[in-house]
């Protein structure tokens, strides 16, 4: 019969002991890590909405500046001439036109930011269109949306107006009737 050295009993125990040990562990571990991955997908999600709201803020900032800007080009010929490239129409009717620019980008920023939806944007543009201003102004700015990238917020809601204003031409009392222009896919 062969003798067993007690120190190496005690370390088949320990053993034992650390294997059962890392197996009562696992579950733990797995859990631990299941937790840390929820976390982190919880902390992405935020950090995406964040940075959602300060792209939204950004462009917010920005349309204050533009805004700022065209009210003080209304407000002083010298700088109209300046801020506008209309050729041909008198001090009055640019600063109009100004005021017209400066409606526009304000219902598109709304969409932009979210205070309101593609068929909202689409109501209020179908508004605007009536506006005999706004619609020279459309007219007299065609070529500036022409050098819109195509897939642009701004040209694809630019084809929707222009089709508005079609329609207005062709039958101005039923300027309400959602036509062409509600039915482009939303940007």
């Amino acid at each position: 019969m062969a003798t067993q050295n007690p120190a190496e009993g005690a370390s088949r125990i320990g053993s034992a002991l650390v294997a059962g040990l890392g197996l009562l562990r696992a579950p733990f571990v797995r859990e631990t890590r299941r937790r840390q991955e929820d976390i982190l997908a919880q902390l992405l999600r935020q950090v995406t909405l964040m940075t959602e709201e300060i792209h939204r803020a950004n462009l917010i900032q920005h349309y204050r500046l533009v805004v700022d800007q065209l009210d003080r080009a209304i407000d002083d010929p010298a700088l109209a001439a300046a801020v506008s490239t209309l050729t041909e129409i008198s001090e009055r009717k640019r600063r109009a036109m100004l005021y017209a620019n400066r409606e526009w980008g304000i219902v598109l920023l709304a969409h932009r930011v979210g205070a309101m939806d593609y068929d909202e944007l689409l109501g209020h543009l179908r508004v605007l269109c009536r506006n005999k201003v706004f619609a020279e102004y459309w007219e007299r700015t065609v070529e500036h949306r022409r050098s819109l990238p195509m897939e642009s917020l701004e040209a694809r809601v630019g084809r929707a107006v222009d089709a508005m204003i079609d329609e207005l031409a062709d039958d101005p009392d039923e300027w309400w009737i959602v036509g062409p222009g509600a039915e482009a896919s939303p940007p």
